[in-house]
């Protein structure tokens, strides 16, 4: 095995257009920190490297539906993001941003880098086009039906029912998102990396030199290269984004699967300006941790990048998971079905440690997994608070009840197999869990520290110490070697459950530098006659009536999504299309003024109209108006509105109208005025 003078761990960097979910975090975050935090306590030159992506179609379609800017968007959700993960304990070297300065000059610089070499294809193709808002359509911005399951919803580059990768020109009845218009095919100028020219090289890389990659990976990767790789577009026609570096070049950004895992480098150049010794020499050992959807881009497309620039590391290992299923079912951020970290934190302050534990023991490592709010609590109560709280608040009561509160001494004239056999265990658990981290079996190490607490209550079970109240020496010994498990499984549980492990080493009153790996299997690490601090219980119970809410919570964000979305439906259905465009000359010829009505009645036989005198400032005006159905006379006197007052006179049941006032519509289809906020000079123009 290459012995490795430092490590690079990157996790996915998560969309900055919603807040995370426990999927993000089964999926990427929680093996990324555990490997990162186990790194860290071997002493190991480790950097652990992440941030928002903050580019692509997602951005720029949430902005649209909130009707804010992009901009606006990503700030939002970065820090949401940021903190969300950092109160879960997820300990980043650096969070970064794609929307950073020093991003966008790295990534415009590994573009150009490409395009001097002359290695991208410039092609001219027919893309979808929306004639409504006159602008090109990524991927993500036009739906219709997949034509592998006949999803109605299926996207440009993907279906999220049966999880096919597709393209526009795939789906049947194609539309764009934008304006639910039938898109139409117009021609544009992109930049395309020619993949089928690293398909060799990237068959021996991958097929024959990393057989050791998990099989998911793995065999994606093989079922891509098995059908021939085809060129891939690397930018496209948006104003968010990465500029394209080409001069004479506008409208055109970066492709976001370009620029968002040259993030990773950024990132790195942002943290430290030793950056390249982790991107750039052979002795770095880099390793990406996300979910399945992201394989192709980490395997496939970034290598071929970074070996098409030249003088990069490549990926040593990529251990992607499956997804996390939420009750059954799939996680639908549309549908509002996730478990958001941001609330969680917010209902069970103080017990992220209960969520990394369940998420780690149901984590989808080889297959897709599934969360149910039942199995949280019972892992908590019957795991965390019985097996491994259990036998840390026995070994503390215990203590300060047989040995004055200090660690007694150990005997070795007086121990017998049972304290032979618990050592041992101790020693060996240490090389199991050293073997299934470096092989990113997490779910197995976690168990095997569990079970190393197990151990200990059967040990202490079978010594009842406090059965033997004559017998000091036993109970000095038992206790004495009970302390020092506590103190080799803060160390063991430390990459896993961060903050039980400080718990630990504060109730042990030490510092957390006894958390360092090398000191896991010693015997030694509380002193004879140290005086501990008094139990308390690490863990607490979850209550039946906290599960209930949460289930209840779910399925009523589920239904409330429903209700908003059809909501929104019903409101865009009552709003008119809009007209025809006119140029500025058009708008220039209409003239707006400000006036107040003075005078008001209805019109004879006419349910509809009113007749009003409005007083313009420098003249009055008699205007007929259709508003009797939604004003009295008496409502509308002394109202100030805005009035076209250069609009052909009109005869309406036998009145001349001189000019139109304007009004909206509300969501109950109540007409309202247009008027100033504020009061205006009667005769003002409105501009």
């Amino acid at each position: 095995m290459k012995d490795y003078k430092r490590h690079l761990v990157t996790a996915a960097l998560p969309y900055a257009n919603g807040p995370v979910h426990i999927g993000h975090l089964a999926g990427n975050f929680l093996p990324a920190d555990i490997y990162a935090r186990y790194l860290r306590a071997k002493g190991e030159d480790v950097k652990f490297i992440c941030g928002t992506d903050e580019h692509g179609v997602p951005i720029t379609i949430r902005a649209m539906k909130e009707g804010v800017t992009p901009q606006d968007i990503v700030d939002k959700y970065h820090k949401i993001i940021d903190d969300s993960l950092k109160t879960m304990g997820i300990s980043f070297d650096i969070f970064s941003r794609t929307s950073n300065q020093i991003h966008h000059e790295t990534s415009q610089a590994f573009f150009k880098t490409l395009y001097d070499k002359g290695l991208f294809e410039e092609k001219e193709s027919e893309q979808y086009f929306d004639e409504e808002k006159q602008t090109f359509l990524a991927d993500r911005y036009i739906t219709g039906t997949c034509p592998k399951c006949s999803n109605e919803n299926a996207y440009g580059d993907q279906c999220e029912k049966c999880g096919s990768t597709l393209s526009p020109d795939e789906l049947i009845n194609p539309k764009s998102t934008l304006s639910d218009s039938i898109p139409i095919k117009k021609k544009t100028t992109h930049w395309y990396l020619p993949l089928q020219n690293y398909e060799t090289w990237l068959k021996q890389w991958i097929v024959e030199d990393h057989k050791e990659w998990k099989n998911n990976v793995y065999g994606q990767c093989k079922s891509w290269l098995d059908n021939g790789l085809q060129p891939r577009a690397m930018t496209r026609d948006s104003n968010w984004g990465v500029k394209v570096p080409i001069e004479g070049v506008a409208g055109k950004v970066l492709y976001v699967w370009f620029d968002a895992p040259i993030g990773y480098i950024s990132a790195t150049k942002e943290l430290t300006n030793q950056w390249a010794d982790y991107w750039c020499k052979d002795d770095t050992k880099l390793v990406h941790f996300l979910g399945k959807d992201n394989i192709v881009f980490h395997c496939i497309i970034f290598p071929a990048m970074l070996k098409a620039h030249g003088g990069f590391v490549l990926p040593d290992n990529v251990p992607a998971n499956e997804f996390l299923n939420i009750e059954g079912e799939k996680v639908s951020t549309s549908r509002n079905w996730a478990v958001w970290v941001d609330e969680y934190v917010k209902d069970f302050p103080d017990m992220q440690d209960a969520m990394r534990y369940t998420l780690i023991a149901n984590a989808p490592e080889t297959k897709d997994n599934d969360f149910t709010w039942k199995d949280f609590q019972d892992r908590n109560n019957s795991e965390l608070v019985a097996i491994l709280g259990n036998f840390v608040n026995r070994a503390f009561v215990l203590m300060h009840k047989l040995c004055n509160g200090r660690v007694p001494a150990f005997h070795l004239e007086a121990k017998d197999e049972k304290d032979d056999a618990l050592f041992e265990k101790i020693v060996n658990t240490k090389k199991q869990l050293e073997q299934s981290i470096e092989q990113y079996r997490y779910r197995e190490a976690l168990f095997t520290v569990i079970d190393l607490a197990r151990e200990g209550n059967k040990y202490l079970q079978d010594k009842e110490p406090w059965k033997h109240t004559d017998n000091q020496v036993l109970i000095d010994n038992s206790l004495h070697l009970c302390l020092q498990l506590c103190a080799n499984l803060a160390i063991y549980i430390n990459p896993f459950l961060p903050f039980t492990a400080k718990k630990m080493c504060k109730l042990m009153k030490v510092v957390d530098k006894m958390l360092e790996w090398k000191n896991g299997g010693s015997l030694e690490l509380l002193k004879v006659n140290y005086p501990l601090n008094p139990p308390e219980l690490l863990f607490r119970k979850v209550e039946d009536d906290e599960i209930a809410f949460q289930k209840a919570k779910l399925e009523n964000n589920k239904i409330q999504q429903v209700i908003e979305v059809a909501k929104t439906e019903m409101i865009e259905s009552q709003i008119s299309p809009l007209k025809n465009e006119i140029v500025f000359d058009d708008f220039e010829k209409i003239d707006l003024r400000v006036g107040k009505i003075i005078e008001a009645m209805k019109v004879p036989k006419a349910d509809k109209l009113l007749q009003l005198t409005v007083d313009l400032g420098f003249e009055k005006r008699t205007v007929v108006s259709g508003i009797a159905a939604h004003y009295s006379p008496e409502e509308v006197i002394g109202k100030q509105v805005t009035l076209v007052a250069n609009l052909a006179p009109r005869k309406m049941r036998g009145i001349e109208s001189n000019g139109m006032i304007l009004m909206a519509e509300n969501a109950e289809g109540k007409l309202i005025f247009v008027n100033p906020s504020e009061e205006a000079v009667n005769g003002c123009s409105v501009k």
